[in-house]
């Protein structure tokens, strides 16, 4: 993909707060996170590669340089995906999915069905409704040149890309130890009848009760971090290794 796509886009980041700073991650950033783990989920998705690029670039619509923070005047905090403008939001999802589209017609059912499933559950305004049919539409219209399998596969895929995505937030949003179930995935991680338990072994090591995973691997996210007034105070890494 050419980075420079989405370079001038709004982009929007994570927001990890702490008592006197903000914890920045990159919305791309977390999504790779996801796809690692989808692709080490023990059953794999069918077909496997179109489900597991769906996952890590769910969130491409907001890559590019994150040069600058974007302030929310009003609650006096950096602008999150969580109250990003409605309009600028919906306007991302809408360009984010049609380059998908343009790169893997799969993966771009996938994305659509988890950003409609999304605005169904949480939206409220004429906005978030108008874009939830246009992604209907869109999905009706690529489920008509889909296999036998990409059809039967599709809730059970999207299932996997909800549940990724919620454990990429749920290490991004807290500090190691904390178990807080991120927005929005209040109700905790569930995926095939099963509930998964997210337990920090150490500050760094993570596993899932019960264990759905291959083998152990290790995840790094980057982030940045900012004071109550928006200055960079430093970036880093959040790196855990994912446990059996």
């Amino acid at each position: 993909m050419d980075d420079g796509y989405f370079a001038d886009k709004l982009n929007l980041m994570i927001v990890r707060e702490r008592p006197d700073s903000f914890v920045l991650v990159r919305q791309h950033d977390h999504a790779l996170v996801s796809g690692e783990f989808a692709r080490h989920w023990t059953e794999s998705p069918r077909p496997y590669e179109p489900a597991v690029f769906a996952v890590k670039n769910h969130d491409v619509a907001w890559k590019g340089p994150d040069s600058s923070v974007r302030w929310n005047d009003e609650s006096d905090r950096p602008y999150s995906f969580v109250d990003c403008p409605v309009e600028e939001k919906v306007a991302a999802y809408a360009e984010g999915l049609d380059w998908l589209e343009s790169e893997d017609a799969y993966a771009a059912c996938l994305c659509s069905m988890h950003y409609e499933r999304l605005m169904r559950e949480f939206g409220r305004s004429d906005t978030d409704t108008r874009f939830a049919g246009a992604e209907s539409r869109r999905q009706e219209r690529l489920r008509q040149d889909m296999s036998q399998e990409e059809l039967d596969n599709l809730e059970r895929n999207l299932g996997l890309l909800r549940l990724c995505d919620g454990l990429s937030l749920f290490v991004c949003l807290n500090e190691p130890g904390s178990s807080g179930y991120p927005s929005p995935y209040p109700g905790g991680f569930r995926f095939d009848g099963e509930t998964f338990e997210p337990v920090w072994e150490d500050s760094d090591a993570l596993r899932l009760d019960p264990n759905p995973f291959s083998g152990p691997f290790g995840v790094s996210i980057p982030y940045e971090e900012v004071d109550p007034a928006g200055k960079p105070m430093g970036s880093g890494w959040i790196n855990v290794r994912v446990i059996l």
